[in-house]
């Protein structure tokens, strides 16, 4: 009764919070937009595939070519379950669906990798922890597939770990591990030891089943394993389900990295694509083998030789409809773009997708069609690639020779006439991806007039949205940047918009101005080259670039004059934010120093007040209609100010807190609604006030996660009250709609000793996952994981909240890599 009374006089003194009703659906950029490194059908049922993504989560292929996402349920403290390194299906059961998680095996994610089971399709995970790391954003994440369900006794799996942790086995459907001690290799190759990214091993390339070797009911006693080796042993193999292991007699030992090993049953075959390297970006020379299992025999089939091999091989697809009709594709032909083969006689002669006339003129076996993303045909002028890059994985529909698919650094690509390119050595070569939404979001803003939304894209540079739910027809434009890191625009002339590159080795300034809301730009050629990134800031009458480089301090410009250094603030680590109102003013933080300019950020001055003790300055954003009325968030909280910073608020309830904006407000010629991408009271999530910041509204739900915290943006829609933008770090971008109620959950604003409470039962490990559009008030705050695991693992079990602080990598898909380290909390 004590307790209860108590708890009854803290709820009396604190503040309402809500959990909103809110509408969530995708911006829809289409086209997928990132690295597609894995696709599987399912050989029992037809129609039924997945495809993995290295940052965005896992999809499921629907019966009119559309991919819904599996994986949206994943928060903030599970971030790295968006890496998904491997990918695997009952042969006997197409509901059951496995896959291996976890985003990179170095210091930039502190957290063991999982295997997820869901025995329904993907509409409900089970997550069994492992003991190691998995890395779904590291090099060599096309080969594989790593994990594998033993086709004749269904609960024994196999996953070729990273690392050098060598192979695994689990005979109780993924539920606990063993590692397989008696397995002789855990793979030598290293991409680049010079580099944290790249210096790590990777490990074991994929695990094959030969399901001739026993019946059902039965382990599969021969089971092929491919080993990140080169220019030694790379392919192992067992006759008696596991037990003992030996070198594939005979195999290519140069040049010899295994990246897919397939089966042809009725031929009796092992087909391999080999490489010099692990990929997915590089590649110079490699091999097409098949193995004779039979006669323990191999030959040496590759489509080419000579001056035309210049790439080694990835994607692999046997068709199984047709005993000896195999495809493969390049990884990687840069220039003048990628290429696939395929054979109708076991690899003896071989058809391209496209061959040389007479130079420069390419003969093109294919119809090329982006219709359901028109933005992709738009390319800078001396871009000669449509077939793709980094192509690593490749399927052939097994009941439907027709329907092919393969998947890119960009999109997933592939048609319905496969059987024409015998026929007629012309095939439908269609962009795929329609529902893969996999953008590693950098910027987003909603101006008060033009296109509704502006997004800042690592990879495919950014758009203007004049819909929401139609793909854009073209990128930004001339200059055509590869990423577009931020975006901002001129509070009093809003169809003035500013943007900024990531290519310091780009010609091009990485400065583009617009005056008509992104229809057309131009460089400012004020901008030096050989700088890039950052944040950008643009005065409220459009004049005036304000820009923090990612690596030259932050510089200013007026009328497109050269940029000069601001020397009175920081050289790095600084945010930047213009007034809506004053073009002469601009705001600036870094640390807990708050800074302003009221000379056209020529120099600043730091304010005496200062951002409580904070040691990371995050993002700031104003009221578009009132000057020095100024929102800062940093690492330890929010913060809110009226006069310019000469005194601050702090925000009660606020930790670590990221992306913020302003937005319309909830009643005419009111106070605007604040976003917020933070931690309230322990729980990281999607956050609203309409009221100045004395009480907040959550917006996120079960169904809507959205990844990392500290990794995505926000907007307010400066048009329509409720309406929020959110980008994620690649799962493209959600907006949400308040639907009209919110209900009551407990409470919170509250002091550093009151914790929040929500009314929420402690869940099991499975957690549900519904479609992308969906309504919801209420979100599992924790998970009760309990887990068994045997060998180097031990038993364990835990309770996961979204507290806690640590470093969360922001990615990108296709650029080489990005890491850039940010607090953020995590399990």
């Amino acid at each position: 009764m004590l307790g209860r009374s108590l708890f009854g006089l803290l709820l009396a003194a604190l503040p309402l919070f809500t959990s909103a009703a809110t509408t969530w659906k995708q911006v829809k950029v289409g086209g997928g937009g990132g690295f597609v490194p894995g696709i599987v059908f399912s050989t029992k049922t037809k129609g039924v595939a997945y495809a993995r993504t290295d940052i965005g989560g896992l999809y499921k292929l629907n019966s009119d070519d559309s991919w819904t996402p599996l994986l949206d349920w994943v928060g903030n403290d599970k971030w790295h379950n968006w890496g998904v390194d491997a990918l695997a299906l009952d042969p006997t059961n197409s509901n059951k669906v496995y896959i291996a998680v976890g985003m990179y095996t170095n210091s930039w994610d502190p957290n063991n990798g999982s295997i997820l089971a869901s025995s329904d399709g993907g509409s409900s995970w089970t997550e069994y922890p492992l003991s190691f790391k998995v890395g779904g954003n590291m090099p060599g994440r096309g080969i594989g597939e790593r994990l594998a369900v033993d086709p004749n006794s269904p609960s024994i799996l196999f996953f070729g770990a990273r690392s050098g942790n060598g192979l695994w086995k689990s005979t109780n459907s993924g539920a606990t591990w063993t590692k397989v001690t008696s397995f002789p290799s855990t793979g030598t190759y290293v991409q680049d030891p010079s580099n944290e990214y790249s210096a790590d091993k990777i490990g074991l390339a994929w695990v094959t089943f030969d399901g001739s070797s026993s019946s059902s009911g039965s382990a599969t006693k021969r089971i092929f394993v491919g080993v990140a080796n080169v220019n030694s042993t790379s392919i192992y193999y067992t006759e008696d389900a596991g037990s003992t292991w030996a070198a594939v007699p005979g195999q290519p030992t140069t040049n010899n990295l295994p990246h897919k090993g397939v089966i042809s049953p009725s031929e009796g075959l092992l087909y391999v694509t080999f490489n010099n390297n692990a990929g997915p970006y590089d590649g110079t020379t490699g091999s097409i083998q098949k193995y004779n299992i039979a006669s323990k025999t191999w030959t040496d089939i590759t489509p080419v030789s000579g001056s035309d091999l210049y790439f080694g091989f990835g994607g692999l697809a046997v068709d199984l409809q047709k005993p000896g009709t195999i495809m493969v594709a390049a990884l990687n032909s840069w220039w003048p773009d990628g290429q696939i083969y395929r054979s109708t006689d076991s690899g003896a002669t071989w058809s391209p997708l496209w061959s040389w006339a007479s130079y420069p003129t390419v003969n093109k076996y294919y119809k090329y069609d982006v219709s359901l993303a028109p933005w992709i045909g738009v390319t800078a002028p001396d871009e000669t690639k449509q077939i793709g890059w980094m192509m690593e994985c490749l399927v052939i529909d097994p009941f439907d020779s027709n329907h092919w698919l393969y998947g890119t650094g960009l999109t997933v690509y592939g048609g319905h006439d496969l059987l024409n390119w015998d026929s007629k050595h012309n095939v439908t070569l269609k962009s795929l991806a329609d529902g893969i939404e996999e953008t590693a979001v950098q910027a987003l803003i909603s101006p008060p007039t033009g296109p509704q939304l502006l997004s800042g894209l690592y990879d495919i540079g950014g758009f203007a949205h004049s819909s929401l739910t139609t793909p854009p027809t073209t990128p930004f434009n001339t200059p055509l940047y590869s990423s577009v890191v931020d975006v901002d625009w001129a509070g009093q002339a809003p169809t003035n918009l500013v943007r900024v590159g990531n290519d310091a080795t780009s010609a091009d300034r990485q400065i583009a101005l617009s005056t008509d809301s992104g229809a057309s730009w131009n460089q400012d050629y004020g901008a030096p080259t050989g700088i890039a990134g950052g944040k950008v800031a643009l005065s409220a009458q459009g004049d005036v670039v304000l820009w923090a480089t990612s690596s030259n301090g932050v510089q200013v410009s007026r009328y497109t004059n050269a940029f000069t250094v601001v020397s009175s603030l920081p050289s790095s680590g600084v945010v930047i934010a213009s007034d809506k109102v004053a073009d002469s003013t601009f705001y600036a933080a870094s640390g807990n120093k708050f800074y302003v300019s009221t000379d056209y950020g020529v120099t600043f001055t730091a304010k005496s007040a200062t951002l409580g003790s904070s040691s990371t300055a995050n993002d700031i954003t104003v009221n578009v209609k009132v000057t020095g009325d100024v929102w800062v968030s940093t690492n330890t909280g929010l913060f809110h100010t009226t006069n310019s910073g000469t005194s601050f608020t702090t925000i009660t309830g606020f930790g670590a807190t990221w992306s913020i904006s302003t937005g319309a407000p909830k009643t005419s010629g009111g106070y605007p609604s604040v976003f917020v991408i933070g931690t309230y009271n322990n729980i990281v999530g999607v956050y609203r006030s309409d009221d100045q910041g004395s009480t907040w509204t959550r917006l996120d739900d079960a169904a809507h996660a959205f990844g990392s915290g500290s990794a995505n943006v926000i907007s307010g829609d400066q048009r329509t009250w409720g309406r929020v933008y959110v980008g994620t770090n690649g799962r493209g971008i959600f907006y949400g709609d308040e639907n009209g109620s919110s209900t009551s959950t407990t409470t919170t604003k509250s002091s550093s000793t009151t914790s929040s409470i929500r009314t929420s039962s402690t869940s099991s490990t499975t957690t549900r996952v519904s479609s992308t559009t969906s309504s919801s008030s209420t979100k599992p705050i924790s998970t009760t994981t309990s887990t068994k695991t045997s060998s180097t693992s031990s038993k364990t079990s835990t309770t996961t909240t979204s507290s806690g602080t640590g470093t969360v990598a922001h990615y990108g898909q296709n650029d080489f890599y990005y890491q850039a380290s940010s607090t953020a909390a995590y399990e």
